[in-house]
């Protein structure tokens, strides 16, 4: 059978998140980083069962991340799938204006469906929803540290408050109880609220089971928005439906085996890689960027830290001083984040960009964007250099530095924690020789690399230091 299973994934750790539940459940799965614009890239889509595409919408202007939303569906119609998951995050982090929402009720148009399931819960991470409240753990979603997150800080743990803030469709919730009395029940339950308003659907889940059950009753619903963890429902439907074949296990025995210098690039400000920060600094050399030095002169930091980095790995020498990681990190509290920024509001106001931005006369780069550039423009010059193994933490850091490097495609491959796979890069320059026209050279090809791109707040303290031994050797 072809693919049947496509996904919108709304950041990059996210879509590696879910592809690697995916494998898990025995789907053969692929991710593609972006909407693919040439045609070699479809040739992987021929034996999988699913595809995710990686995309970087969930801080992005909201016409610009429905647009591409659209157009990552429309390439996956046109691969052949015929169901589909708008991937969002366990901790359903968002803006008052979207993404989630918008991009939810864009892709509902354009498949013609009247209602869509909406679950994040993701309980091997100890995501819950109960009576519609985000839970981390025994904590309602407000009182976590994602509460003063930089980007998208989540304040109320109420989704369907939060999600009917930001969609013109109604926001209906499907309870645990319902969900406890299994498939047929939440069928049932859908059937009723699309003969009613439609719209979307937040689903209690509290269990695996749960996310079983919801994947069941969702039937052939074209569309779920959903976390890593309803892939577990998801596939048992499609299997019990005959859309895919028997085959149970994690399909992941042809990952190469990759060696080289490694590296550790961190760029989220979440608690839980604060915490694997200090506990890496201590067995391991690690450079901390300085937001300040990022914004006020980001070449030159750039170069010393490329210099201690060779240094460190002995790149200089065409070789390399062992299997020993070193850590470049951004990871800073909620109020160092905001010192900087305010050092970049002083700094824009010397240089009379105020005024310009209040004629809407060109934009100036965050605090969050300059220390992104300047991390990816460190891992791309190493990897030049030779590494070869690499974990990058941080959804929108982890886009950065795949955009940075080139990279189109990743085969997933062996579980880290849940939630996060280690992946190895594909290359398409063998399908297409001259991706810029006939005249033009070749694409220098990317070397085989091995990343794990983890969401800033899953692993535990000593992720980075025990993920290595989880790649085949």
């Amino acid at each position: 059978m072809g693919v049947i299973l496509g996904a919108i994934a709304d950041d990059f750790t996210g879509a590696t998140d879910l592809a690697g539940m995916l494998v898990k459940q025995g789907l053969r799965t692929v991710q593609v980083i972006g909407v693919p614009q040439a045609p070699g890239l479809a040739s992987w889509t021929h034996e999988v069962d699913a595809v995710v595409v990686a995309l970087k919408t969930r801080t992005a202007p909201v016409a610009q991340a429905i647009t591409d939303s659209r157009a990552a569906l429309a390439w996956l119609q046109a691969q052949g799938c015929t169901r589909f998951v708008s991937k969002v995050c366990s901790t359903f982090d968002s803006t008052p204006a979207g993404n989630i929402g918008p991009i939810a009720e864009a892709l509902m148009d354009d498949l013609g469906t009247e209602l869509a399931l909406v679950c994040p819960a993701f309980p091997a991470n100890a995501r819950t929803v109960y009576r519609g409240h985000l839970f981390v753990g025994d904590a309602l979603l407000s009182e976590t540290g994602m509460r003063e997150h930089p980007l998208t800080p989540m304040t109320d743990a109420n989704l369907v408050r939060v999600l009917q803030a930001q969609s013109r469709r109604p926001v209906a919730l499907l309870g645990w109880p319902v969900v406890a009395q299994g498939p047929a029940a939440v069928a049932q339950a859908l059937t009723e609220l699309r003969e009613q308003d439609g719209g979307l659907v937040i689903a209690d889940a509290i269990s695996e089971s749960d996310l079983l059950t919801l994947g069941l009753g969702c039937g052939d619903w074209p569309l779920t928005v959903a976390g890593s963890g309803l892939a577990i429902g998801l596939a048992a439907q499609l299997r019990a439906a005959g859309s895919l074949g028997t085959a149970t296990g994690t399909p992941t025995s042809d990952f190469p085996v990759i060696r080289g210098p490694a590296l550790v690039i961190a760029g989220s400000c979440s608690i839980a890689t604060q915490a694997q920060v200090e506990r890496m600094r201590v067995h391991h050399p690690a450079w901390r960027i300085d937001p300040e030095r990022a914004i006020r002169d980001p070449d030159a930091l750039v170069l010393e830290v490329i210099e201690w980095a060779t240094s460190k790995l002995g790149l200089q020498m065409g070789s390399h001083l062992g299997d020993a990681p070193i850590l470049v990190y951004s990871t800073a509290s909620a109020d160092e984040v905001r010192a900087a920024r305010g050092a970049r509001a002083v700094q824009d106001y010397r240089a009379g960009r105020e005024t310009a931005a209040a004629h809407g006369a060109g934009e100036t780069e965050s605090v969050e964007e300059a220390i992104e550039t300047v991390l990816a423009r460190i891992t791309q010059a190493l990897v030049a250099q030779g590494v070869r193994r690499l974990i990058i933490a941080g959804g929108e850091t982890s886009g950065a530095v795949v955009r940075a490097l080139g990279v189109r495609a990743l085969r997933i491959g062996p579980e880290i924690c849940p939630g996060v796979p280690w992946t190895a890069t594909l290359d398409p320059a063998d399908d297409e020789p001259y991706p810029d026209g006939p005249n033009q050279s070749p694409q220098p090809k990317l070397p085989t690399l091995a990343l794990a791109l983890k969401s800033g707040n899953f692993g535990d303290p000593d992720f980075f230091l025990n993920a290595w031994s989880k790649l085949p050797c």
